[in-house]
Protein backbone atom coordinates (compact mmCIF):
# COMPACT_ATOMS: atom_id res chain seq x y z
CA UNK A 1 0.00 0.00 0.00
CA UNK A 2 1.57 3.38 -0.79
CA UNK A 3 -0.70 6.61 0.07
CA UNK A 4 -3.96 4.23 0.41
CA UNK A 5 -3.19 3.66 -3.13
CA UNK A 6 -3.13 -0.25 -4.14
CA UNK A 7 -0.49 -1.34 -6.70
CA UNK A 8 -1.37 -4.26 -9.26
CA UNK A 9 1.36 -4.69 -11.48
CA UNK A 10 1.98 -0.88 -12.75
CA UNK A 11 -2.05 -0.66 -13.22
CA UNK A 12 -5.06 0.88 -11.28
CA UNK A 13 -8.27 -0.36 -11.04
CA UNK A 14 -9.82 2.15 -13.31
CA UNK A 15 -6.85 1.09 -16.03
CA UNK A 16 -8.11 -2.53 -15.26
CA UNK A 17 -11.70 -1.11 -15.90
CA UNK A 18 -11.15 0.72 -19.04
CA UNK A 19 -9.13 -2.35 -20.31
CA UNK A 20 -12.12 -4.98 -19.62
CA UNK A 21 -14.84 -2.40 -21.38
CA UNK A 22 -12.42 -2.38 -24.41
CA UNK A 23 -14.25 -4.05 -27.09
CA UNK A 24 -12.74 -6.96 -29.12
CA UNK A 25 -12.47 -7.11 -32.71
CA UNK A 26 -14.16 -9.12 -34.55
CA UNK A 27 -12.63 -11.02 -37.53
CA UNK A 28 -13.60 -10.40 -41.08
CA UNK A 29 -15.61 -13.95 -42.06
CA UNK A 30 -13.72 -14.74 -44.80
CA UNK A 31 -15.53 -16.02 -48.49
CA UNK A 32 -14.97 -18.77 -50.49
CA UNK A 33 -14.14 -18.18 -53.93
CA UNK A 34 -17.59 -19.13 -54.89
CA UNK A 35 -19.16 -16.75 -52.63
CA UNK A 36 -16.87 -14.10 -53.83
CA UNK A 37 -18.40 -14.61 -57.15
CA UNK A 38 -21.83 -14.42 -56.33
CA UNK A 39 -20.96 -10.84 -53.97
CA UNK A 40 -19.28 -9.28 -57.56
CA UNK A 41 -22.03 -10.23 -59.68
CA UNK A 42 -24.81 -9.13 -57.16
CA UNK A 43 -23.10 -5.97 -56.51
CA UNK A 44 -22.20 -5.61 -60.84
CA UNK A 45 -25.88 -6.13 -61.41
CA UNK A 46 -26.75 -3.34 -59.11
CA UNK A 47 -24.63 -1.42 -60.70
CA UNK A 48 -24.88 -1.97 -64.58
CA UNK A 49 -28.71 -1.64 -63.92
CA UNK A 50 -28.32 1.81 -62.10
CA UNK A 51 -25.40 3.75 -64.41
CA UNK A 52 -25.19 1.50 -67.14
CA UNK A 53 -22.18 -0.19 -68.60
CA UNK A 54 -19.92 2.65 -69.31
CA UNK A 55 -20.62 4.44 -66.04
CA UNK A 56 -19.71 1.66 -64.05
CA UNK A 57 -16.50 1.06 -62.92
CA UNK A 58 -13.73 -1.83 -61.70
CA UNK A 59 -12.71 0.34 -58.88
CA UNK A 60 -16.34 0.87 -57.84
CA UNK A 61 -17.34 -2.37 -57.79
CA UNK A 62 -14.43 -3.69 -55.67
CA UNK A 63 -14.80 -1.01 -53.17
CA UNK A 64 -18.40 -2.19 -52.48
CA UNK A 65 -17.51 -5.28 -52.03
CA UNK A 66 -14.57 -4.53 -50.16
CA UNK A 67 -11.45 -5.56 -52.06
CA UNK A 68 -8.95 -4.66 -54.41
CA UNK A 69 -9.38 -4.37 -58.01
CA UNK A 70 -7.07 -7.37 -58.78
CA UNK A 71 -10.09 -9.99 -57.14
CA UNK A 72 -12.59 -8.42 -59.34
CA UNK A 73 -9.89 -9.16 -62.54
CA UNK A 74 -9.12 -12.64 -60.58
CA UNK A 75 -12.90 -13.30 -60.84
CA UNK A 76 -14.20 -12.15 -64.52
CA UNK A 77 -10.94 -10.83 -65.91
CA UNK A 78 -12.62 -7.35 -65.91
CA UNK A 79 -15.56 -5.21 -65.77
CA UNK A 80 -16.20 -6.65 -69.72
CA UNK A 81 -16.47 -10.21 -68.39
CA UNK A 82 -18.25 -9.47 -65.36
CA UNK A 83 -21.00 -7.87 -67.19
CA UNK A 84 -20.95 -10.34 -69.72
CA UNK A 85 -21.93 -12.99 -66.84
CA UNK A 86 -24.46 -10.94 -65.57
CA UNK A 87 -26.17 -10.22 -69.08
CA UNK A 88 -25.86 -14.15 -69.82
CA UNK A 89 -27.74 -15.12 -66.36
CA UNK A 90 -30.61 -12.38 -66.88
CA UNK A 91 -31.35 -13.79 -69.86
CA UNK A 92 -31.01 -17.57 -69.29
CA UNK A 93 -33.83 -16.35 -66.55
CA UNK A 94 -36.19 -14.47 -68.83
CA UNK A 95 -36.07 -16.85 -71.73
CA UNK A 96 -36.76 -19.68 -68.85
CA UNK A 97 -39.97 -17.86 -67.57
CA UNK A 98 -41.04 -17.55 -70.90
CA UNK A 99 -40.79 -21.17 -72.11
CA UNK A 100 -41.90 -22.59 -69.10
CA UNK A 101 -45.13 -20.61 -68.74
CA UNK A 102 -46.13 -21.84 -72.58
CA UNK A 103 -48.15 -24.76 -71.35
CA UNK A 104 -51.86 -23.90 -72.37
CA UNK A 105 -53.51 -25.64 -75.13
CA UNK A 106 -55.69 -22.67 -76.35
CA UNK A 107 -53.84 -19.93 -78.16
CA UNK A 108 -55.36 -17.28 -76.61
CA UNK A 109 -54.13 -18.36 -73.52
CA UNK A 110 -50.80 -18.95 -74.74
CA UNK A 111 -50.56 -15.25 -75.52
CA UNK A 112 -52.06 -14.81 -72.28
CA UNK A 113 -49.07 -17.11 -70.51
CA UNK A 114 -46.40 -15.21 -72.28
CA UNK A 115 -47.17 -11.62 -71.84
CA UNK A 116 -47.40 -12.63 -67.97
CA UNK A 117 -43.93 -14.18 -67.88
CA UNK A 118 -42.41 -11.01 -69.42
CA UNK A 119 -44.27 -8.80 -67.21
CA UNK A 120 -43.28 -11.16 -63.73
CA UNK A 121 -39.79 -10.77 -64.99
CA UNK A 122 -39.88 -6.96 -64.74
CA UNK A 123 -41.63 -7.00 -61.76
CA UNK A 124 -39.50 -9.76 -60.15
CA UNK A 125 -36.07 -9.17 -61.47
CA UNK A 126 -35.81 -5.18 -62.68
CA UNK A 127 -32.64 -4.72 -62.25
CA UNK A 128 -32.05 -7.80 -64.85
CA UNK A 129 -34.79 -6.32 -67.32
CA UNK A 130 -33.25 -2.53 -67.76
CA UNK A 131 -29.27 -4.22 -68.04
CA UNK A 132 -30.82 -6.26 -70.74
CA UNK A 133 -32.71 -3.48 -73.04
CA UNK A 134 -29.56 -0.96 -72.33
CA UNK A 135 -27.32 -0.51 -75.48
CA UNK A 136 -24.11 -2.24 -74.46
CA UNK A 137 -20.59 -2.27 -76.52
CA UNK A 138 -20.04 -6.28 -75.13
CA UNK A 139 -21.62 -9.02 -77.41
CA UNK A 140 -22.84 -6.78 -79.39
CA UNK A 141 -24.31 -9.83 -82.42
CA UNK A 142 -25.46 -11.87 -79.50
CA UNK A 143 -26.14 -11.25 -76.26
CA UNK A 144 -28.63 -8.23 -76.84
CA UNK A 145 -32.34 -8.13 -75.97
CA UNK A 146 -32.81 -8.20 -79.60
CA UNK A 147 -30.97 -11.80 -79.44
CA UNK A 148 -33.31 -12.27 -76.53
CA UNK A 149 -36.62 -11.63 -78.65
CA UNK A 150 -35.35 -13.53 -81.38
CA UNK A 151 -34.91 -16.71 -79.20
CA UNK A 152 -38.27 -16.65 -77.16
CA UNK A 153 -39.77 -15.71 -80.59
CA UNK A 154 -38.43 -18.80 -81.89
CA UNK A 155 -40.33 -20.91 -79.35
CA UNK A 156 -43.96 -19.42 -80.06
CA UNK A 157 -42.79 -19.68 -83.43
CA UNK A 158 -43.33 -23.60 -83.47
CA UNK A 159 -46.49 -23.05 -81.73
CA UNK A 160 -48.00 -20.54 -84.02
CA UNK A 161 -46.50 -22.90 -86.95
CA UNK A 162 -49.01 -25.42 -85.81
CA UNK A 163 -52.11 -23.52 -84.95
CA UNK A 164 -51.59 -22.14 -88.11
CA UNK A 165 -51.46 -25.12 -89.97
CA UNK A 166 -54.62 -27.02 -88.08
CA UNK A 167 -56.51 -23.50 -89.18
CA UNK A 168 -55.28 -23.61 -92.87
CA UNK A 169 -53.01 -20.88 -92.76
CA UNK A 170 -49.47 -20.77 -94.10
CA UNK A 171 -47.24 -22.10 -91.60
CA UNK A 172 -44.32 -20.35 -93.20
CA UNK A 173 -45.81 -17.30 -91.85
CA UNK A 174 -45.77 -18.05 -88.46
CA UNK A 175 -41.88 -16.31 -87.88
CA UNK A 176 -43.79 -13.50 -88.95
CA UNK A 177 -46.37 -13.66 -86.37
CA UNK A 178 -44.04 -14.94 -83.79
CA UNK A 179 -41.57 -11.79 -84.09
CA UNK A 180 -44.40 -9.38 -83.72
CA UNK A 181 -46.36 -10.56 -80.92
CA UNK A 182 -43.49 -10.97 -78.68
CA UNK A 183 -42.07 -7.65 -79.95
CA UNK A 184 -45.16 -5.83 -78.99
CA UNK A 185 -45.21 -7.64 -75.47
CA UNK A 186 -41.23 -6.88 -75.25
CA UNK A 187 -42.10 -2.92 -75.91
CA UNK A 188 -44.71 -2.90 -73.82
CA UNK A 189 -42.48 -4.08 -70.67
CA UNK A 190 -39.77 -1.40 -71.70
CA UNK A 191 -42.44 1.56 -71.01
CA UNK A 192 -44.35 -0.35 -68.00
CA UNK A 193 -40.76 -0.92 -66.11
CA UNK A 194 -41.05 3.08 -65.38
CA UNK A 195 -44.57 3.53 -65.32
CA UNK A 196 -46.26 0.31 -63.43
CA UNK A 197 -49.53 1.74 -64.69
CA UNK A 198 -52.05 0.07 -65.13
CA UNK A 199 -51.48 -3.34 -62.80
CA UNK A 200 -50.11 -6.18 -64.30
CA UNK A 201 -53.15 -8.22 -65.23
CA UNK A 202 -55.02 -5.01 -66.79
CA UNK A 203 -51.31 -4.68 -69.46
CA UNK A 204 -51.82 -8.56 -69.93
CA UNK A 205 -55.37 -8.52 -70.63
CA UNK A 206 -55.39 -4.88 -73.13
CA UNK A 207 -51.71 -7.13 -75.28
CA UNK A 208 -53.88 -10.21 -75.61
CA UNK A 209 -57.16 -8.20 -76.61
CA UNK A 210 -54.95 -6.32 -79.48
CA UNK A 211 -53.03 -9.42 -80.22
CA UNK A 212 -56.27 -11.71 -80.18
CA UNK A 213 -58.95 -9.41 -81.65
CA UNK A 214 -56.91 -6.78 -83.69
CA UNK A 215 -57.65 -2.84 -83.49
CA UNK A 216 -60.72 -3.82 -85.56
CA UNK A 217 -62.05 -5.77 -83.22
CA UNK A 218 -60.84 -4.81 -79.74
CA UNK A 219 -62.86 -4.98 -76.80
CA UNK A 220 -63.88 -2.33 -74.58
CA UNK A 221 -63.33 -3.97 -71.48
CA UNK A 222 -60.55 -6.79 -72.04
CA UNK A 223 -61.13 -10.28 -70.03
CA UNK A 224 -58.52 -12.83 -69.11
CA UNK A 225 -59.13 -16.11 -69.97
CA UNK A 226 -56.32 -18.36 -68.05
CA UNK A 227 -56.35 -18.90 -64.76
CA UNK A 228 -53.93 -15.98 -64.54
CA UNK A 229 -55.70 -12.91 -62.84
CA UNK A 230 -52.86 -11.09 -61.39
Amino acid sequence: MIGNVAIDGGKSDTDKSRTSAAPRRSRRVRMTGKERREQLLDIGRTLFAEKGYEGTSVEEIASKAGVSKPVVYEHFGGKEGLYAVVVDREMRQLLDMVTSSLTAGHPRELCEQAAFALLDYIEEYTDGFRILVRDSPVAQSTGTFASLISDIATQVEDILGMEFKARGFDPKLAPLYAHALVGMVALTGQWWVDTRRPKKNEVAAHLVNLAWHGLGNLEAKPRLIGHRKV
